[in-house]
């Protein structure tokens, strides 16, 4: 339909974790990222990417789909998150 309803269904019904937008139009492109709340936005890539090792964390031991994820006493450290925009062209992962 639209990017617009696009961006509304998402932030409705993801998990957060892993978007992209396959598109050559700046402004629709920038509404996608600026918009949506999940963690990881693509502009033409793959979500496949969303991997510690690819994002040079090493290996993971879990992966938060929730905003809060710490438990416990906490500093301000513990409460960031964090939204990574990866631009791509047409990249995949095998």
């Amino acid at each position: 339909k639209d990017c617009d309803e696009a961006i509304e269904h998402i932030n409705q019904h993801s998990s957060l974790h892993s978007e992209t937008i396959i598109s050559n139009n700046a402004l629709n492109i920038g509404k996608f990222q600026r918009l949506l709340r999940s963690s990881c936005i693509y502009v033409n890539a793959s979500t496949r990417f969303s991997d510690g090792g690819e994002f040079g964390f090493g290996g993971e031991v879990g992966i938060s789909t929730s905003k809060l994820h710490a438990r416990g006493p906490m500093g301000v450290e513990d409460i960031c998150t964090y939204k990574y925009l990866i631009s791509g062209e047409g990249q995949i992962r095998k």
